[in-house]
């Protein structure tokens, strides 16, 4: 495996983390990166880097990020919002990784992107959904702007930095895990 691969795949699970948070802004910061050539992207997927690509993920990033500031809108965007995080985690991963044998690719694009994105979205649509039950969705806009913030942090540290980004990934991943286990509810022996 080259450095170029796995510094790919680096880039393309920091997306996903992000893609967790807010599934439109790590595709536009993807698109934008590639709008600029700062990274290529698989020949397949470089519409990515189009004006076009980069005005609707544009758009639907704004809309997105709005949306989840707006309580009880957020908990509907949620239940919409798993499966796609599983999607887009999955795109940005296979869209990014550089090197790899196509089966090794969507292998790796569907576990670690699909699964992060996932187990981050689905961490964060329960959290959303305590802080709604105990604050009637009063704390929900300062969890948006937490969520949106760390979106913006993993998907810039992914793009310019992606070791970085890596580790922030654990970081999080780390963090999502302590939360899910003080989230759910305690079995009874």
């Amino acid at each position: 495996m080259t450095s170029e691969t796995i510094i790919s795949i680096f880039l393309g699970i920091g997306l996903a983390t992000s893609v967790g948070f807010r599934v439109f802004l790590p595709l536009f910061a993807l698109s934008l990166a590639s709008y600029f050539d700062v990274w290529s992207l698989n020949e397949s997927w470089a519409w990515i880097g189009s004006l076009s690509a980069l005005i609707v993920l544009g758009v639907a990033t704004i809309v997105e990020i709005f949306a989840y500031f707006i309580p009880w809108v957020d908990n509907l965007l949620d239940s919409v919002a798993v499966p796609l995080a599983a999607i887009a985690g999955t795109a940005v991963m296979v869209s990014t990784v550089a090197n790899l044998d196509p089966v090794v690719t969507w292998s790796l694009a569907i576990i670690a992107g699909g699964g992060t994105a996932t187990a981050i979205k689905g961490t964060t649509a329960t959290g959303r959904l305590a802080s709604t039950a105990t604050t009637g969705g009063l704390a929900n806009p300062a969890v948006a702007a937490i969520e949106t913030s760390t979106a913006v942090v993993v998907s810039t540290a992914s793009i310019f930095a992606p070791i970085i980004g890596a580790v922030l990934v654990i970081i999080i991943l780390a963090l999502v895990f302590k939360l899910y286990k003080k989230l759910m509810p305690k079995r009874k022996q």
